[in-house]
């Protein structure tokens, strides 16, 4: 399948957005070339501010911007942007309300080389703690471009984590993006996959090898980590025999902990998470060597389906 770059969509709708609102400002730590922000500032030098290594102040200095009536977009790392400027996402962001988009870069393990340090596995469960945040973690560039669209719309704080590798495209051109819209990438009658990000490349592969061996899985985009829908998940459940979540990220506090949480008590079926268990990630050749290191590749979530029907067969 083609793949495209997610930093990429994200840095062109920035300028698109900025095209149609005037007050759409970007603020950068130091990583605009990597983030690809870099490209809103050729657009519009005046309306672009350098902070520097300063994640704190930078997320400081846009919630005065939103007071003063701009729609700002900070970038940095995913790491950087959850962990340290956590204190004013909460108090100047979070708490007023403030129309604010973070964008958290490489998330998860995608920047694969330079080790546990920049690779975020625990940016968007943070971020989903805090109330009044929206967290959003696109499949594709498509989706990313989408979102760009509907956050520069949307009045209030919100957190977008971006992959820093090419992903595949799943999401159509003409469909415009719903906070809390899950959709089904694969249809399936057996089990139900819930995944998330990079992830739904894995359940894709996954659901192609399960395919070969008679068993249907349907693959669903959780694409909105937080608000999380239940009724979203329910339309997706019917006739499944199974449940597995699938998410490039620590496992507490994650999409499979929150899945499990709206479904306690109403649905009762089999359920496997696939996650990133309590460690931080590691250096590695590539990204699809950490997601194998980490048990998020295809072959291991076609083994929790297997497993799954296994065990209901017997």
């Amino acid at each position: 399948m083609e793949k495209l770059s997610l930093r990429k969509a994200y840095g062109e709708a920035l300028v698109e957005e900025g095209r149609k609102n005037e007050n759409i400002v970007a603020l950068e730590a130091d990583l605009g070339k990597s983030t690809m922000s870099i490209l809103f500032k050729e657009a519009f030098p005046s309306r672009y501010f350098e902070m520097g290594i300063a994640e704190q102040n930078m997320t400081s200095t846009a919630a005065g911007l939103a007071l003063a009536g701009k729609v700002p977009f900070i970038s940095t790392f995913a790491v950087f942007a959850a962990g340290r400027a956590y204190d004013q996402i909460r108090c100047s962001v979070a708490i007023p309300r403030a129309n604010v988009k973070i964008c958290g870069s490489s998330c998860g393990l995608s920047d694969f080389g330079d080790g546990k340090t920049h690779q975020s596995i625990e940016d968007g469960n943070i971020i989903k703690a805090i109330p009044h945040m929206i967290v959003l973690n696109p499949v594709d560039a498509v989706e990313t471009r989408q979102m760009v669209a509907w956050l520069a719309a949307y009045k209030g704080p919100a957190y977008i984590r971006i992959n820093r590798n090419d992903l595949p495209v799943y999401t159509p051109q003409n469909r415009p993006f719903e906070i809390g819209k899950m959709h089904t990438v694969r249809e399936g009658k057996d089990i139900a996959i819930f995944a998330t990000g990079a992830m739904v490349w894995k359940s894709m592969e996954a659901a192609e090898t399960l395919a070969s061996k008679g068993i249907s899985a349907e693959v669903i985009n959780v694409s909105t980590l937080k608000p999380l829908r239940k009724e979203e998940l329910l339309g997706h459940l019917d006739g499944k025999k199974g449940i597995v979540t699938a998410e490039e990220a620590t496992r507490i506090g994650g999409l499979g902990s929150a899945v499990a949480e709206l479904l306690f008590g109403t649905v009762c079926l089999p359920f496997r998470q696939i996650a990133i268990d309590d460690s931080f990630g590691t250096s590695a050749q590539s990204y699809e060597e950490l997601l194998r290191e980490y048990g998020l590749s295809e072959e291991t979530i076609a083994e929790s389906v297997r497993d799954i029907i296994t065990k209901i067969n017997n």
